[in-house]
């Protein structure tokens, strides 16, 4: 089989018009309905008369090429992942998001928008866009963009105390801190006055860098044992939250449907189970975030989706300052309806990225 880099962009040009014909006919037909398509199927559904004969020739020039395969013997022929990278990067006509679904699509993401935390309001978009696509709806965010509304500490042992933190979208974070040794305890209330004059609508990356850069004048500010408890404060919600990275997944369920043979059901198992693979599922979201624009990932192309055979179609989405704070996609299997489905990920995408960068604090 061809290395993909070997096709690329300018593989079309070395395929004839006949040939990107039957091999699109070859693609639409899996991607329809998951089934391999025959020479005599073609012969019919070409716009120009040719022999199944013909139809043969030109689909064994393409599986010599690496782009379709047979499944069975005189059975018809199936895209190999690299035939569905080159059709998803040469011959892909992208769809459009139709008048109904973008208002379906802006009414729910507007409606999500009455969730008090960012990760209700996610999971809500993500149901909505798995049951327009079929697929299971996903999204990665990252903890550390959380833009920060207030912070207190209370002392709950002599040497111990709870720093809790607020963000804009109504989360919380708790974390039991060690606190220096003779502390007064007015110094817990200065520490507290101390951040809340310095974090609101601000990352918590955002402050810690400032009061690290000013820590001689926060010390003489606020003495030396009250900074370390600040300085303890701000390194522990960066331990517990500065780069933890938050993944939601709604609509599996989908993907049981339109099941047609036992492989496909254990081809869902083995989905289910990379699934469960945070790590593995936050790694390649954060892949989306290399740019602008929609991304698609294909099967074996990763290693995530090597035993299920599955794809992902996701795009990053950002927040007032322009800043990519997520992304989100559909993942289904590799005959998803690219055409319809890249467009829709690349709308959601946006009408999230609108609805925050305007959402209260």
């Amino acid at each position: 089989m061809r290395d993909p880099t070997q096709l690329g962009a300018n593989g079309v040009a070395r395929l004839n018009e006949r040939s990107r014909e039957i091999f699109r006919l070859i693609v639409d037909g899996y991607l329809a309905h998951g089934e391999a398509v025959g020479s005599r199927h073609l012969a019919r559904l070409l716009p120009t008369p040719l022999s199944p004969a013909s139809v043969r020739n030109v689909m064994q020039d393409l599986e010599e090429i690496g782009l379709i395969y047979s499944p069975h013997t005189s059975a018809g022929r199936l895209p190999t992942e690299l035939g569905l990278r080159f059709f998803v990067d040469a011959l892909l006509e992208l769809g459009d998001v139709s008048q109904g679904e973008r208002e379906q699509i802006e009414a729910q993401v507007k409606a999500a928008s009455q969730e008090q935390t960012l990760e209700a309001l996610l999971g809500d978009a993500m149901m909505m866009l798995s049951g327009l696509t079929r697929g299971a709806g996903v999204v990665v965010t990252t903890k550390d963009n959380a833009r920060l509304k207030h912070v207190e500490f209370v002392r709950i042992e002599l040497e111990r105390a709870l720093a809790v933190l607020v963000a804009e979208d109504g989360s919380i974070e708790n974390r039991i801190l060690q606190i220096p040794a003779g502390l007064p305890p007015s110094a817990l209330s200065e520490a507290g006055n101390y951040l809340n004059a310095r974090i609101r609508g601000r990352t918590l990356l955002e402050v810690r860098a400032e009061i690290e850069a000013s820590h001689a004048s926060a010390e003489k500010e606020l003495g030396e044992l009250t900074a370390r408890l600040v300085d303890a404060g701000l390194a522990g919600w960066a331990e517990s939250a500065g780069h933890a990275s938050q993944l939601i997944v709604r609509g599996q369920a989908n993907l049981l449907q339109d099941l047609t043979a036992i492989e496909d059901l254990e081809r869902i198992r083995l989905l289910f189970a990379d699934l469960e693979t945070k790590k593995d599922v936050i790694d390649l979201l954060t892949r989306a975030e290399g740019g602008d624009g929609v991304r698609i990932f294909i099967g074996s192309e990763n290693k995530l989706f090597s035993l299920s055979g599955s794809s992902m179609i996701a795009a990053p989405f950002h927040d007032r300052e322009q800043r990519i704070v997520g992304v989100l996609g559909v993942i289904g299997p590799t005959r998803l309806n690219y055409a319809r489905i890249v467009p829709m990920v690349d709308f959601t995408s946006k009408a999230v990225a609108r609805l925050l960068q305007t959402r209260s604090p």
